[in-house]
């Protein structure tokens, strides 16, 4: 009985040392309120267009709770409400967003994801040097002042710093500023997928990818035949395939059936959604086929954050005080303009076609409109989010 008992409490506590991040509670919160608010944005997104979409949420949440931490009154009860963080105290949320952003990126790996967020007040607003080191901090976010006045000197200044942020990944975030702006939140990424186990480029060859009734592209599709982790969703009609990545992430393919379009799919999509993807997620044995694509999406978000009730920031009676010493500053415009590369890249010199089953395994081919997640494992945060509607495009 005492050997049992000790054998037990070792058992324990081997499993809180080996316990993810997530298991702090604070964490999981923040990482289930972010989820909610990315799928939220996602979907005001995704209803505004029919083409490709790719969108990168952490950013874009980072560069708000920095002006949040700057607002009063109205202004930052709305972006409390926004971002889903109301109910909690502002004063402890940039420590909670620390330990969020620690859980994600703080591996020995460095993830496929390179990421930046800043705020660019117009020249001759007084940013305290407290407010910046919160900023670069613990949201890990950056502030400038730029003279709007000279608008291709400040276009220059911004997409500067993007390409800085994303190893030259992001060109171009921003092509024109009016002379008036007053404030500009600017967001950038670039994720390159590194599958683990990846996929043998000498076996990818053009398929047909089916983008509407109409139109039929011939993409490279990428192909292996391994155990996946598959699930389906049968109140939306869909498949689910958990793609895993080298540095921790792995990607959702979340494939339709045939005669379900995928804004179908979309508009059901929550961060509970996810989840129960994820929880629902059985390996069994497939040939996969999945296209190679790249992606660059640039987004101006001022209306659609508007959408998602943030407006008050956005109007002449915002209150910013905190970033400029008094009211009267608001912000004039919020881009983001993500690159997302998927193709046969790897670090695996070892990369096969997979496993040889006895019998040839269920075919899955993603030649059709599809949703991609990206997701930390370990927190479940989810990175990005996009549709694929044409691979051939970017």
């Amino acid at each position: 009985m005492t050997t049992r008992l000790l054998l037990l409490l070792w058992a324990v506590g081997l499993l809180l040392l080996l316990s993810p991040a997530s298991s702090d509670p604070s964490t999981a919160d923040m990482a289930t309120r972010g989820a909610d608010f990315a799928t939220r944005l996602y979907r005001a997104v995704a209803s505004r267009t029919d083409d490709n979409v790719a969108l990168c949420p952490p950013p874009l949440a980072a560069g708000l709770m920095a002006l949040l931490s700057a607002a009063e009154g109205p202004t930052r009860d709305q972006l409390l409400q926004g971002l889903t963080l109301d109910g909690l105290d502002v004063q402890t949320l940039p420590d909670q967003f620390q330990s969020l952003r620690d859980a994600v990126l703080g591996g020995d790996v460095p993830p496929n994801l390179q990421q930046g967020a800043a705020v660019f007040p117009q020249q001759g607003v007084q940013v305290s040097p407290s407010y910046q080191d919160l900023v670069r901090t613990k949201l890990g976010a950056g502030t400038q002042t730029l003279a709007y006045a000279a608008p291709h000197e400040a276009v220059d200044a911004i997409n500067r710093w993007a390409q800085e942020q994303t190893g030259d990944r992001v060109q171009d975030l921003v092509s024109q500023l009016d002379p008036q702006t007053q404030l500009v939140l600017a967001t950038a990424a670039s994720y390159q997928a590194r599958f683990s186990p990846s996929f043998n480029a000498s076996l990818s060859q053009d398929e047909r990818f089916v983008v509407d009734s109409y139109h039929v592209a011939m993409v490279p599709m990428m192909t292996r035949t391994d155990r996946f982790f598959l699930a389906y969703d049968g109140a939306v009609r869909a498949g689910v395939l958990r793609l895993p990545m080298a540095d921790g992430t792995a990607m959702l393919a979340v494939l339709p059936d045939e005669d379900v379009d995928v804004g179908a799919v979309e508009d059901e999509l929550t961060g509970d959604k996810v989840q129960s993807w994820i929880r629902q997620l059985k390996k069994t044995r497939l040939e996969v086929l999945f296209p190679r694509f790249l992606l660059q999406r640039s987004l101006r978000l001022k209306d659609v954050l508007q959408t998602l009730d943030i407006k008050q920031v956005f109007q002449d009676d915002a209150d910013l005080s905190n970033l400029g010493g008094a009211k009267g500053l608001k912000l004039s415009q919020v881009y983001q303009k993500s690159v997302v590369a998927v193709d046969e890249t790897s670090d695996d010199v070892t990369a096969g076609g997979g496993v040889t089953f006895p019998s040839p395994p269920p075919r899955l081919a993603f030649n059709r409109p599809f949703i991609f997640i990206v997701y930390h494992q370990a927190t479940n945060a989810l990175l990005l989010l996009g549709r694929v509607t044409d691979p051939s495009l970017k």
